[in-house]
């Protein structure tokens, strides 16, 4: 099994602040949070740690034998590249299409779609994840794991 990195901990685990100003760029120095869509998330660029306006971008990781919580992005789009691990996606209406995503692999998610990531793997899954919302979690939306996913309930929520 991968284990993440002790920067890559603390990153997870502690408030992000922006750390340098020189001139119009702003450095971030990763902190981390749970989001609603039952993920462990480390802030990079968001409204909040850099004032960033159409977009954020942050690193996500699912633990092995872990899922996320069904949600959508009203309204907004997701750039997903995969750095490691195996990642099942359940998405579309219903939660009805499977795609499985591997490190090196890139996934787009159009706005509203929604989607369900599932590690049934023994690897950490680790994606960098970019959007075009700034304020990170008021597009999220949760949603209940549908009957033919039942077999889900089994599999603990990445961040209870």
């Amino acid at each position: 099994m991968l284990r993440v990195s002790d920067v890559w901990e603390r990153a997870l685990h502690t408030p992000a602040s922006a750390v340098a100003r020189s001139g119009e760029v702003i450095v971030i120095r990763s902190g981390g949070y749970d989001g609603k869509q039952g993920l462990s998330l480390a802030t990079g660029v968001s409204s909040r740690s850099a004032g960033a306006q159409a977009l954020c971008l942050h690193l996500v990781t699912i633990p092995p034998g872990t899922r996320g919580v069904p949600h959508v992005h009203e309204g907004h789009e997701s750039a997903i590249y995969t750095v490691s691990g195996e990642t099942e996606v359940w998405h579309g209406e219903g939660l009805m299409q499977r795609t499985v995503v591997r490190a090196g692999d890139f996934m787009y998610v159009p706005p509203g779609i929604p989607h369900l990531p599932v590690n049934r793997s023994d690897v950490m899954t680790v994606a960098v994840v970019a959007r075009t919302d700034p304020q990170e979690q008021e597009s999220v939306v949760t949603m209940s794991l549908p009957p033919h996913l039942a077999e889900l309930h089994d599999f603990p929520v990445a961040t209870p």
